[in-house]
């Protein structure tokens, strides 16, 4: 998928585990995991918004564009 999910980096950037990250957003761990990892289908504005406020960064700082030149 050409949308690359960088959440791990900023939370290890704030010194701020899954477990408090969750707390603070209000997502579960199994939610958060699947985002953090990549996996995730879609993500609701709110809870990028939650996200980024919880972390202090843009949308940007989460979610990057990697063009597919496979094709």
């Amino acid at each position: 998928m050409p949308i690359e999910v960088n959440l791990d980096v900023m939370m290890a950037k704030r010194k701020i585990s899954l477990n408090e990250l969750s707390d603070r957003v209000g997502l579960t761990l199994a939610n958060l995991s699947i985002l953090k990892t990549g996996k995730a289908k879609a993500i609701r504005f709110s809870t990028l918004e939650a996200i980024c406020k919880a972390l202090d960064c843009q949308p940007a700082d989460i979610l990057a564009y990697q063009s597919d030149t496979s094709k």
